[in-house]
């Protein structure tokens, strides 16, 4: 299954919500992300879950940049990470 990382890249968030630096891993239920960010991520971070590529410059990307809708006040970059191969979830099986 595809998992998508979201990192917040810049943060000058009025509620406190977020902080640079954060990060949170998208699997199939939603991140501790504030509603009005998370409509704006919501669309591209569902195409990248079922293995599509967004349109960037000149071709196509398995990532996007975006911005809060409140005056761009926070910044974050999603991309889709490698499908998880079985048995390499940390756990160690003799």
């Amino acid at each position: 299954m595809a998992r998508v990382k979201i990192t917040v890249t810049e943060s000058r968030c009025r509620a406190g919500y977020h902080s640079a630096g954060e990060e949170f891993v998208v699997e199939d239920l939603c991140p501790p992300v504030c509603h009005e960010l998370w409509n704006v991520l919501y669309p591209q971070i569902y195409a990248l879950l079922n293995g599509g590529d967004l349109d960037h410059k000149d071709g196509r990307a398995a990532f996007f940049e975006a911005v809060c809708p409140d005056e761009g006040r926070v910044r974050v970059r999603a991309e889709r990470l490698e499908d998880r191969m079985p048995g390499t979830d940390g756990d160690v099986t003799s």
